[in-house]
């Protein structure tokens, strides 16, 4: 399906996992590198963030084969399998670019940084979490794919997580800084792009 390492063929499934496994290992080693906390969130509320992640692996990884979740809600297609592949590698790009672009300022929590900046550039001039409309498109595409109703799970869990991260995120920085805040708002898409 695709031109492998050394003459291999990847699976579209296979491009999928590369594709998220180059996620993970980006996000980890860039997480070295921010800054140190001025605030953040109250362990309850890390601790929900956490489980809802171990919930999202559970509908991946840990569920029987028998299970419902694991029946398919499109058919196998190789067009559906490649088109779920590009969508997948397009969303991770896109939250990698915005994930470098935040730079030391990023949080997995919802949290301020020491010398915290409002970015306004690059794809935060269009979107205020241009790192989650990327995972999402990501997951969109890892759905498509796998055409399972776990993955369609998974994506409605992780939709509805970020959504309530993200309105958490945005009282936060809200408070901080102010009118800024605001005209970004009102400039900007929440998930997706506003161009004015």
């Amino acid at each position: 399906m695709f031109a492998g390492i050394a003459g291999m063929r990847l699976t579209a499934l296979d491009v999928i996992e590369l594709t998220w496994l180059a996620f993970v290992l980006y996000w980890f080693f860039s997480a070295l590198r921010v800054k140190k906390m001025k605030t953040r969130e109250p362990a309850v509320q890390r601790l929900a963030c956490l489980l809802g992640i171990a919930l999202a692996a559970a509908l991946l990884y840990a569920l029987a084969p028998h299970a419902f979740l694991h029946g398919r809600f499109l058919p196998r297609m190789r067009r559906l399998g490649i088109l779920g592949a590009s969508l997948t590698v397009a969303g991770v790009a896109f939250a990698i670019w915005a994930r470098a672009h935040i730079g030391q300022y990023w949080s997995a929590s919802v949290a301020l940084r020491e010398g915290h900046r409002l970015i306004r550039t690059g794809p935060y001039a269009h979107i205020r979490h241009p790192i989650y409309s990327g995972v999402l498109l990501a997951l969109a595409g890892t759905c498509l794919a796998t055409g399972s109703y776990r993955a369609i799970t998974l994506l409605a869990v992780v939709l509805a997580g970020l959504t309530v991260k993200a309105r958490k995120e945005e009282a936060l920085l809200s408070g901080e800084f102010g009118p800024a805040f605001d005209e970004h708002r009102r400039r900007t898409g929440f998930f997706l792009p506003k161009f004015s």
